[in-house]
């Protein structure tokens, strides 16, 4: 999210040049894993949506879950799709 935020290139030198600044000492074939996974991702757009899930969850906890399940399986479809572009990214910190 730095990179992207500076405007960087997310490729391996730009990631682990983070993490090295960081103090993490990531093995290369991780960090190339998670550029590679990262590659087909929109990185703002994630961005947006995270920011937005909690607030889009407030009104739905405070209306006592009185919705179908149909909107809850489309949404865990949806987040399973989000998470999929960040794969490697659990991996490299251990």
């Amino acid at each position: 999210m730095m990179l992207h935020s500076a405007e960087k290139e997310i490729d391996e030198k730009a990631v682990g040049a983070v993490l090295k600044a960081a103090g993490v000492k990531a093995d290369d074939a991780r960090v190339k894993a998670l550029v590679a996974s990262l590659a087909s991702v929109d990185i703002g757009e994630a961005m947006s949506q995270a920011i937005a899930a909690p607030a889009a969850a407030a009104p739905a906890a405070a209306a006592g879950g009185a919705s179908s399940d149909a909107p809850a399986e489309e949404a865990a479809a949806e987040e399973e799709e989000d998470d999929a572009g960040f794969e490697g990214l659990g991996s490299l910190f251990g």
